[in-house]
């Protein structure tokens, strides 16, 4: 079993929410890092029925443990109810949580109690490499780093059905896309993009939306941890720079096969595209992983001289083309 370079003991003054894309571990690390928790598994057919069934069943069963008693509920987004009795066991009996998902959407877009502060959100990212004693790059550019992919004997068909179950469970059971033949074409054209300025006119063209709809999908992809937008940086400069965020999917494995790339070889065009965005997720997460207060941004002047990757006001440009 890898050890994975967040310590969430670090964080827990306090609850917290604890959010991350499908099968990048965060069920494992839980059971990894505390072993000693009260733990829900909303997974659990049985569980999630009678939670669902009668919510306060929660706090009857917890509400007689020990101030400071650590209880993880797994999938809490299946049954956003529980938050209520969650927020009453922090106030009256001073329990913390752990509240996993890999969506905080379903509780948005619902209005459902995100506890008014009392648990602050935590994200876990793919592998990177630091994690991976014995780390193989070319696997992880071809495959990507979720850890399912990575350490899988056939990743390729994990990948597939990877992005199968994303559409399914994500997006069309939540009702998230009125159009779902639309959004899967959005996810190839967006992957075509992928490390580029976003011209949502552009993409709506080649997916018969509009424009709106086309930034309305990026949310969602932003929402769900499928994708993050990297802004421009904004310091003034002499130049007159390009202001239009860049989009990444938050895996190479999964944009490459949206763009049914295979293979790649170094010294290839697509093997260094796919090198850039495998550099670009693990700052993304080390930036993340030690809350550090420094944006990642790119720089880019209407002439195309560009930087890909500026952490901070630029003192340091780590990726130039």
């Amino acid at each position: 079993m890898l050890d994975r370079i967040i310590k969430i003991s670090n964080e827990l003054d306090e609850s917290i929410f604890l959010f991350g894309a499908r099968q990048t571990g965060k069920s494992t690390v839980l059971r990894q890092q505390f072993p000693d928790a009260v733990y829900i598994d909303l997974l659990n057919t049985d569980m999630r029925g009678r939670l669902s069934r009668r919510p306060a069943l929660l706090y009857e069963m917890l509400h007689d443990k020990v101030s400071g008693t650590l209880v993880i509920i797994d999938e809490i987004p299946e049954v956003p109810e529980l938050l209520n009795e969650v927020h009453r066991l922090i106030s009256e009996c001073s329990l913390k949580f752990i509240l996993c998902g890999s969506s905080a959407r379903k509780l948005k877009r619902k209005g459902h109690n995100t506890l008014g502060g009392r648990a602050l959100p935590v994200f876990l990212y793919p592998f990177v490499s630091a994690e991976i004693p014995d780390f193989d790059i070319d696997r992880a550019v071809n495959y990507g780093m979720v850890p399912s992919h990575y350490l899988a004997g056939n990743p390729l068909r994990r990948l597939a059905a990877y992005i199968e179950v994303y559409l399914k469970e994500e997006i069309k059971e939540e009702a998230l896309v009125r159009n779902l033949g639309s959004f899967q074409r959005f996810l190839e054209v967006a992957a075509l993009t992928n490390g580029e300025m976003i011209n949502n006119n552009n993409i709506a063209q080649d997916c018969g939306v509009s424009a709106t709809t086309v930034s309305s999908y990026f949310d969602i992809l932003e929402d769900t941890l499928i994708g993050y937008r990297i802004p421009a940086f904004r310091k003034v400069m002499k130049r007159r720079l390009v202001g239009a965020p860049r989009f990444y999917y938050f895996d190479v494995g999964v944009a490459n096969h949206l763009l049914h790339r295979k293979e790649l070889v170094r010294g290839t065009t697509e093997y260094g595209h796919a090198f850039e965005h495998l550099v670009m997720q693990e700052l993304y997460a080390y930036l993340h992983y030690h809350h550090s207060d420094e944006q990642l941004t790119y720089w880019r002047t209407y002439t195309g001289i560009e930087v890909d990757a500026v952490i901070g006001d630029a003192r340091a440009n780590l990726w130039r083309r």
